[in-house]
């Protein structure tokens, strides 16, 4: 079998849901397809439950890191612009998945509308398909026909002036270590993130892996008996 591109690799896992590519990630170390690649409990690498999916229906979408932190204004700190953001992703000639790190107060982080229709229309325009952010969003409705998926903390309508502080420097997002250049899964599940480098060995292990729980599932539901349910249960090759 010819080796897949890297644009076939990554339509090959958009295929997938964001927790089967956390299988082969790491989930569980001691199955012989899984690379282990992170501690599943002690390392920060998918997200939590602080952020949702608006766009379930949109599917599973995955591309390379960006990270940018967007803060309250410095006046003695001002290097960044919003088109430097913009120019940042459109240099990478890659899809993205943008990932916000929200640095603001406790007492306003929860009513920062920051990403609306007219941001993510140019995000969409420099090769963005995917949001992850810690903070809210705003425009809904103008976001979800443009086909972008997002993961957030939530919808509110308004924000104030605020500011870049940090473009391509590592993040921490809903529990999610960033660092720019990884590769970013994401669906209604959440998002998780991996080396760019090991994309073809997730691609190679994943089919496998699946494969095995779809038969599992398949006799589980087709059992008769309690020992038939017990026995497809406890194959060896695949964690309980």
């Amino acid at each position: 079998m010819p080796e897949l591109s890297e644009k076939e690799m990554l339509q090959k896992l958009r295929g997938f849901n964001t927790p089967s590519i956390t299988n082969i990630v790491a989930t569980y170390p001691s199955n012989a397809l899984c690379l282990g690649l992170y501690e599943p409990w002690r390392q920060n690498w998918y997200t939590d439950q602080s952020v949702r999916c608006p766009f379930p229906a949109l599917g599973a979408r995955i591309g390379y890191a960006v990270t940018v932190t967007f803060a309250l204004p410095n006046p003695n700190y001002q290097r960044w612009a919003i088109i430097d953001l913009f120019e940042t992703l459109a240099r990478e000639r890659k899809q993205v998945i943008l990932v916000i790190k929200q640095d603001f107060p406790p007492e306003i982080k929860g009513k920062v509308g920051l990403a609306g229709g007219q941001m993510t229309s140019a995000l969409k325009a420099c090769g963005v398909v995917g949001v992850v952010t810690d903070g809210p969003t705003r425009d809904i409705d103008e976001i979800r026909p443009l086909e972008i998926q997002y993961l957030t903390t939530g919808i509110t309508p308004g924000h104030g002036e605020m500011a870049i502080s940090a473009i391509n420097v590592p993040v921490s997002v809903a529990a999610m270590d960033v660092a720019p250049g990884d590769i970013v899964h994401m669906d209604e599940n959440g998002a998780v993130k991996f080396p760019a480098d090991r994309l073809a060995d997730i691609c190679r292990n994943i089919d496998a892996f699946t494969a095995k729980e779809q038969e599992r599932a398949d006799k589980v539901l087709a059992a008769k008996t309690f020992a038939q349910i017990k026995a497809a249960w406890q194959r060896e090759d695949l964690p309980g």
